[in-house]
């Protein structure tokens, strides 16, 4: 069955729909053609010849793609097929029963008005065949073709509102969606923004003024040494001894100025990532962690992370041992830095009392499962608790590694 209203590739009930016409057309025509050999219909070879032809017809419209791209092209191939099925009609009065899914093909394959003219038409000549070979005027020969013109056309159009409907639920799913991811780069802009501010604003007011000053300085010196040496030193210290002077409170300046910058790095590194690495780190978590035994392991060959990257992880490890700490009652827990060719994990898992993720508070100290989250998502990564009462909790963060250049 090929239908003009979708415009999405056809999903597995549409395949299945239109499997089920073809097998219904090629039913009916099997059966038309097999009751006038088995009746020895005096035209029994005009009526399976016309049977063939039609299936002929059938099946080169529904291989031809301009069929259910062009309603110009799908009228000409309804009109060729119903020109057959009326002279099928005129050999066999099983003929009649293609009349249902001529009933579907016009109703998918026209504009509704068309589709419904076109169902009238064929209903009228189903009537009409019916009473040709009956030659007795009876209610079933009306009832039959117009409560199955009825049924297609109900069926269509209901079919047809789902598929609206179903497109509108995609449309405002999508849209959803595009807003959430919006809103997040917003987010995520916004606190970028804020800190690029905050460290201009700490920039400008110590690295950019002791720069400023380191480079008066030497400017001074440079004139101090450029000066006239003919000028008495009863007058004027000697220019060497100025431009060393100046020179010194330079290097004060510059060694001021390097102290700055490594309290900008030390404000944005954990200090437990400042002379080791985050396995280190993590190690030392796990050793001085009060409570339940922690257990620290390594799998993979460990690699270089970026440091938002080690800072995330080592945060969201102190986070959930502080849960297990704090909540779990847990006997023991186990923390495992796992590396792997395009991404690393981290997974916490103790044998406490456990809680239900839906229903979890959201903790205090940024030490929740929503900041653990945020975190790691921050990073383009997955966070997933997995936890019962009574079964204990696994936290897991996967993060996936930049590529390298």
């Amino acid at each position: 069955m090929t239908s003009a209203a979708p415009s999405r590739p056809p999903t597995p009930v549409t395949r299945v729909l239109r499997l089920c016409l073809h097998a219904l057309f090629a039913g009916l025509l099997a059966l038309a053609a097999g009751r006038a050999v088995a009746d020895s219909a005096p035209r029994a070879g005009w009526a399976v010849a016309v049977c063939a032809l039609l299936a002929a017809v059938y099946a080169a419209g529904v291989r031809a793609p301009a069929v259910g791209r062009s309603p110009r092209a799908a009228g000409l191939w309804l009109a060729a097929m119903g020109a057959v099925w009326a002279a099928l009609l005129v050999l066999s009065p099983d003929g009649l029963w293609l009349a249902f899914p001529l009933y579907f093909l016009e109703l998918h394959l026209l504009r509704l008005r068309w589709g419904l003219a076109a169902v009238a038409v064929t209903a009228c000549a189903a009537i009409g065949g019916f009473l040709g070979h009956s030659g007795a005027i009876t209610p079933g020969a009306f009832l039959g073709p117009l409560l199955g013109g009825a049924v297609a056309v109900a069926t269509v159009l209901g079919y047809q509102a789902l598929y609206r409907e179903s497109e509108r639920r995609r449309e405002l799913i999508e849209e959803l969606i595009a807003t959430r991811a919006e809103l997040a780069a917003a987010e995520r802009g916004a606190g970028i923004l804020a800190e690029r501010e905050r460290l201009a604003r700490e920039i400008h007011d110590t690295l950019a003024q002791g720069l400023s000053s380191i480079q008066l300085l030497l400017r001074a010196a440079e004139r101090a040494l450029s000066e006239d040496p003919a000028t008495p030193a009863a007058v004027s210290p000697s220019p060497a001894a100025a431009a060393l002077g100046h020179i010194a409170r330079a290097r004060e300046a510059a060694q001021e100025n390097l102290a700055e910058a490594r309290r900008f790095v030390r404000a944005l590194t954990p200090p437990d990532l400042e002379h080791g690495s985050l396995a280190g780190a993590l190690e030392r978590l796990c050793s001085g962690a009060p409570g339940p035994r922690v257990r620290f392991s390594v799998s993979g060959p460990p690699r270089e992370l970026p440091t938002p990257y080690e800072v995330a992880l080592l945060r969201i490890a102190q986070s959930a041992l502080a849960n297990v700490v704090r909540h779990a009652r847990a006997d023991r827990a186990e923390i495992t830095l796992t590396f792997m060719d395009s991404s690393v994990t981290l997974d916490v898992v103790d044998d406490g009392r456990g809680f239900d993720p839906a229903s979890a508070p959201t903790g205090e100290g940024g030490f929740g499962l929503p900041a653990m989250r945020a975190r790691a998502e921050s990073l383009g990564g997955l966070f997933t608790v997995e936890s019962d009462p009574g079964q204990g909790t696994a936290v897991a963060v996967t993060l996936p590694l930049p590529l390298e250049a």
